[in-house]
C-alpha cells in the first residue's frame, strides 16, 4: 500500500500527510508513515472495507495477489470479485459484523483475479468502531491458501479415488456373473475419473464391439457407435486413447457429429485386456472439453485391469464349472496328475472304471493302475508330456482295484499354468473291452469269409469304391495266370481283356468298372481274359457294387466263371450236329433220288402219283432238317423260315 493510495474512512475528511523525506514531520507522523510502509510490505493481503462492502484501502500484496493495480480496486465491492458459490456465507457473516452481533469472523473463499482465475484466501475480518461502538470499517487480513487448497483437493480427490477403487474391488469379490461387475465398474469410472457418463463394451463371438453396460447414453447414440473400435481385435498391448476436445479433428466427421450431437465434450477409450488378449474397452465421457492427466490415465488403467481380471475370472469360473460338470458326467475316466505321476483329480468315470474312489486315488501314484509288465509305459508318457507332446489313443491295459485288468484307450495331454509352463498331465481313459471283443469277432468273421471265398472254385476279387483291388482268392490267380497287385490293379485282376469277338476290351470299360460307375450289378455278358503266357480264357463276370447302411458304394465284388469247358462242349456238339446233319441230308437225298427213279419207271399212274408225293414229302423233311441243324446251338429257330422251307 502506498501512502498516496490511502482513502480516509467515511465520515472523516481526507488528510494529506507531509512528505516524510522533508524532515518536517513530527515523530508521530513519521510513525504513521512507518506503519503504512509496514502494512504495504506485509506478507499478507490487508484491506479496509466500509459497511457497504466497498474497498477503502488495499496494500500492495493484496493488489498483486489479485492481479490489479491498487487504485483499480478502491471503491469496488468485495462481493463482486467473490466466487458466486462463496458470496452467501461471507455476506451473512459480514451483515452480523456490521450489526454488532460479532466483532470478527474468519472464512475461506475464492476471489476472482484480474485474469479471470480464482485464488483461495483465508480471511479474518475485524471490526473497527468509534467511541460509541458504531461500525466505522472492517480490516480484512487475507492469506493466500491456494496451494493448501489444491493440496487438500488433491488429497480429497485421491481419497475419493481410493474409496471408489475400494468399493469397486469389494464389489468384485462378490461378483458371480458379468452383470454383477458392470454396475460397480460404471460407479468406479464415474466416481474416480469424475466424468459424467460411462460405458463398457466387449467383443462378441463375431469380433464386433458391443455395449454390455452404459450410463447416461441415449439409445440412438449407442446404436450409431456400436461396433466402433480404435483397435483391431488382435491388437497387442493397445494404449488408451484420449480426446480432450470432441469437436476437434481427432474423430472422423461422421463420428464427430454423432458424439457432438450426444453433448459429449471429451472422451477416453480405455482398453480391457487380460493375458495379452483384448477383451473390449470402457469409455469415459465428459460434457465439456477435458485435459486428461497422467494420474487419470494411471487410474483408468487400474480400473481397466480390475474390470478385465474380474470378467476373465468369471468367464474362467463359468468355463471351469461347465468343464467340471462335463468331466463329472463323463462315462470316460478323466484323471489329472503332476509331472511326478501323483494323481491330483479323479472323476466318477474313473471310479467306475478302476474301482478306486477319489479319496483312495488322489495323492497316490498313478502306477497303482499299471500292471507290473507295463510300468515302463509311464516314464515314456511323462517324457513326451514334458516335451509338450500329446499322446493320442494309446491302447494299453490297466489294472483295477480288484486286480482284474481292463483294455483301455488312453489320451494324455499336457496341463499348463497361466504362464504356459507344463505342470502336469490330463488323462482320458476309455474302456475298450467291448470294442476289442467286437474287433475279434470281426476278425473271425473276416477270416471265415476269406476261407469261404478261398474255398469257392470260381475266381473272386473285391475292390474299393475307386476300383482298386483289395482282395482276391487263389482261383482268381489261376484264372488270371498272375498274382494281382492289391492297391495297384484297377477294375480287374487279368492281364488283358477281350470281347467274345476278339476285340480288345479297355479296363475302364470292363463289367466291373461299369458296375461301380453306374452303381448296378452287371449280368449276362461274356469276356475273354488273356494270361501273360498268351493263353485265353473265356469267362462270365458277375460284378456287384457293395453299399453301406446309407446306400453309399463302398466297393465291389466280382466273380469270374471260367466257361472254357462249356465252350469246348459246345464246339464238340456243333461238330456232332454237323456230322449228323450231313449224314441225314445224304440219306434224304438218296431216298429222294430212289423215289424219283421208281416213279419214272412205273407205268401205273396211281403209283407214279404216290411216289411223286412221297418224294415231295422227303424234300420238305430235308428242308426242315437244314433249318434245324444250321441254327446256333440247335435249341431255337425261326418259325417263319421253318414254314417257308
Amino acid at each position: 500500500m502506498n501512502v498516496s493510495d490511502v482513502v480516509v474512512p467515511a465520515g472523516k475528511p481526507e488528510a494529506r500527510l507531509p512528505d516524510p523525506r522533508s524532515g518536517a514531520l513530527p515523530a508521530q507522523a513519521r510513525d504513521v508513515h512507518r506503519l503504512a510502509d509496514t502494512v504495504d510490505h506485509a506478507g499478507v493481503g490487508i484491506a479496509e472495507i466500509d459497511a457497504g462492502g466497498r474497498l477503502l484501502r488495499v496494500n500492495a500484496y493484496l493488489a498483486e495477489m489479485l492481479g490489479h493495480a491498487p487504485g483499480d480496486l478502491l471503491g469496488r465491492s468485495i462481493f463482486d470479485v467473490t466466487n458466486a458459490a462463496d458470496v452467501h456465507a461471507d455476506l451473512a457473516q459480514f451483515d452480523r459484523q456490521i450489526a454488532g452481533e460479532i466483532d470478527r469472523y474468519a472464512i475461506e473463499k475464492r476471489i476472482r483475479r484480474h485474469d479471470g482465475s480464482y485464488v483461495w484466501c483465508q480471511i479474518q475480518s475485524t471490526s473497527v468502531r468509534d467511541e460509541t461502538g458504531r461500525f466505522r470499517y472492517a480490516v480484512r487480513v487475507q492469506h493466500d491458501i491456494t496451494d493448501r487448497k489444491r493440496a487438500e483437493e488433491s488429497l480429497a480427490q485421491r481419497q475419493e479415488e481410493q474409496a471408489a477403487l475400494y468399493a469397486f474391488t469389494t464389489s468384485l469379490q462378490k461378483a458371480r456373473l458379468p452383470e454383477d461387475v458392470y454396475e460397480p465398474a460404471l460407479d468406479a469410472i464415474v466416481r474416480a475419473l469424475r466424468c459424467q457418463r460411462a460405458s463398457i463394451l466387449q467383443f462378441d463371438d463375431s469380433g464386433r464391439m458391443r455395449f454390455v453396460a452404459a450410463r447416461g447414453l441415449s439409445d440412438p447414440y449407442r446404436a450409431a457407435v456400436e461396433g466402433h473400435s480404435p483397435w483391431a481385435a488382435d491388437a497387442e498391448n493397445p494404449a488408451p486413447i484420449c480426446i480432450a476436445d470432441a469437436a476437434g479433428p481427432a474423430l472422423d466427421a461422421d463420428l464427430r457429429a454423432t458424439v457432438r450431437a450426444e453433448g459429449i465434450g471429451a472422451i477416453a477409450f480405455i482398453p480391457l485386456q487380460e493375458g495379452g488378449r483384448l477383451l473390449g474397452k470402457f469409455m469415459a465421457y465428459y460434457d465439456a472439453p477435458h485435459a486428461f492427466t497422467a494420474e487419470e490415465m494411471n487410474l483408468a488403467r487400474t480400473i481397466a485391469g480390475q474390470l478385465s481380471f474380474s470378467l476373465e475370472r468369471i468367464r474362467a469360473q463359468a468355463t471351469a464349472q461347465r468343464l467340471g460338470a462335463i468331466v463329472e458326467s463323463s462315462e470316460d475316466a478323466i484323471v489329472s496328475k503332476d509331472l511326478n505321476g501323483i494323481i491330483n483329480t479323479w472323476n466318477r468315470g474313473a471310479e467306475r472304471l478302476f474301482g478306486y474312489t477319489a479319496g483312495e486315488a488322489v495323492g497316490r501314484p498313478v502306477t497303482i493302475l499299471i500292471p507290473p509288465e507295463r510300468l515302463n509305459e509311464e516314464p515314456a508318457i511323462i517324457e513326451r508330456i514334458r516335451r509338450g507332446e500329446r499322446v493320442d489313443h494309446f491302447e494299453t491295459v490297466r489294472r483295477r482295484k480288484d486286480g482284474s485288468e481292463v483294455a483301455i484307450s488312453l489320451t494324455v495331454s499336457p496341463v499348463r499354468d497361466r504362464l504356459g509352463t507344463i505342470v502336469g498331465a490330463s488323462k482320458i481313459a476309455r474302456d475298450i473291452t467291448a470294442q476289442k471283443h467286437a474287433e475279434a469277432r470281426i476278425r473271425d468273421s473276416e477270416q471265415q469269409l476269406q476261407d469261404l471265398l478261398a474255398a469257392i472254385p470260381a475266381a473272386i476279387y473285391t475292390t474299393d469304391p475307386d476300383g482298386l483291388v483289395t482282395y482276391f482268392n487263389e482261383a482268381a490267380v489261376d484264372l488270371a495266370g498272375r498274382i494281382p497287385k492289391v492297391g495297384e490293379d484297377r477294375w480287374c485282376v487279368t492281364w488283358k481283356l477281350f470281347q467274345p469277338d476278339g476285340q480288345p476290351l479297355p479296363p475302364d470299360q470292363c463289367p466291373m468298372a461299369i458296375a461301380l460307375k453306374e452303381g448296378r450289378a452287371i449280368r449276362n455278358v461274356e469276356a475273354v481274359a488273356e494270361r501273360p503266357d498268351g493263353t485265353r480264357v473265356p469267362f462270365i463276370p458277375f460284378p456287384t457294387p457293395l453299399r453301406d447302411a446309407e446306400g453309399r458304394i463302398t466297393g465291389g465284388i466280382n466273380m469270374l466263371v471260367d466257361i472254357s469247358e462249356r465252350k469246348q462242349a459246345e464246339t464238340q456238339q456243333r461238330i456232332l450236329l454237323n456230322e449228323l446233319n450231313h449224314r441225314v441230308k445224304n440219306n434224304m437225298q438218296m431216298l429222294q433220288a430212289l423215289l424219283h427213279q421208281a416213279g419214272a419207271r412205273t407205268e401205273n399212274q396211281e403209283a407214279a402219283r404216290v411216289l411223286a408225293e412221297a418224294g415231295t414229302r422227303v424234300a420238305a423233311m430235308a428242308a426242315a432238317q437244314r433249318i434245324l441243324y444250321d441254327t446256333t446251338g440247335a435249341t431255337q429257330f425261326s418259325a417263319r423260315g421253318f414254314l417257308e422251307s
